[in-house]
Formats: structure tokens, sequence, C-alpha cells
């Protein structure tokens, strides 16, 4: 399933052995070379500002419910884990980033990005269109395959705007409030079987 960082933002971390929250998620911890999140700022009046990082390997699994590790000493120092520490040190992120195509149109800014629940690797950015542009796209979603490259400043994909536009809206993501499971009467008839359209009785 993906989920919207956004939506990840302010989930709660439940602790097995403390039966219950012990703080929310903050800020994701993205690493530019795979755009996969390594890891999570988390904040709470129990959570100690020198050991505040929660590795994703320490996540055993994300509901609706939240977050769910083991105990609060899954959570580390930033120094603890190298990779972290030197991914913190790009101070990277990917919210802001300006979005263009190999060819120089520009498409907008990165708003937000959706993730794989089971992994968290990043499989779409969601892209607010310029102002101009607005009016007729305020969104654009974008498939990671079709990013080419990224820097401190921007996000290159290989696509038009046209190619990207077409390629969004066949895209399979569902957001949370649409029912997948919701049956129409025509999906409900055997496939011989036609419902009749209502007409008016002679």
């Amino acid at each position: 399933m993906l989920v919207t960082n956004s939506f990840l933002s302010g989930a709660p971390v439940l602790s097995v052995q403390a039966g219950g929250p012990i703080g929310y998620l903050s800020e994701p911890i993205v690493d530019p070379d795979n755009l996969k999140i390594v890891a999570f700022i988390v904040n709470g009046p129990l959570i100690s500002k020198s050991n505040n990082v929660l590795d994703v390997v320490s996540i055993r699994e994300y509901s609706k419910l939240g977050v769910i590790i083991d105990d609060i000493d899954e959570l580390v120092a930033t120094d603890d884990v190298i990779k972290i520490q030197k991914i913190l040190a790009l101070n990277f992120r990917l919210p802001g980033l300006k979005v263009e195509t190999k060819k120089g149109s520009k498409l907008g800014r990165v708003i937000d990005f959706t993730v794989t629940d089971n992994d968290f690797t990043i499989q779409q950015i969601i892209v607010k269109r310029p102002v101009i542009k607005s009016f007729i796209d305020p969104e654009l979603t974008i498939s990671r395959n079709e990013i080419v490259e990224i820097t401190d400043y921007k996000i290159i994909v290989k696509d038009e705007e046209k190619t990207l536009k077409q390629r969004a809206e066949k895209e399979d993501f569902i957001p949370n409030f649409v029912n997948p499971f919701r049956k129409t009467e025509q999906d409900l008839a055997p496939a011989d079987t036609k419902i009749p359209a209502d007409t008016d009785k002679q």
C-alpha cells in the first residue's frame, strides 16, 4: 500500500513494551541515492532529544494505528548509525525541490511524496504546478521511474509534461478515502448479463 509523507507525519509511535504511544513521527530522513526513507525523527514528551532517531529496520509494522516498535530503546542518537549521520549531513529535503524535465521545462516544486508502507521506498513525488499552469493541472504525480537525476536544488525527470500527465493518470495509487472494494450493481452482475437501463413502461 502507498501512503503519503504528509499522512505519515504525526503518526503515533507505539511501543509493545509500553503498551501504547511513546511519541510521534516528526520528519523522515531520506537517502537521495536510492530515494528511500532510512529513519524518522521522533518527538514527544517521553522522547530524549539525544536519542530521537528511529531506524526503519526497527519498525515491526505500520498500520492505521501508527508505527509499532518493540521498545523506546529502539531509538538512537544521530551519530550512533554512521549511514544516518552521513545522510543528515547532506541536509537533503524532498519537499520544496524544483522539478524540471531534461529539456529544461519547469514542472513545479515537490510538495509531498508517497512511500510503500512495508519498506518506506519512495514511489512517487507530488508536484505543485507554477501559478500560470496550475489552472489546468494544479498537481502532477510523477513515478520514481521517471526521475533521472537529483541534485541539492532540483529533480530532473525524463519525460515531457504531456507524457507525465498521462502516466500520472494511469498510476494505481488509491487515496485513503476511496473504497476499492465497493461494488456497483453492474460489477456484481454475471459476465454474460447486462443490467438494463431504466425505461418508461408503456
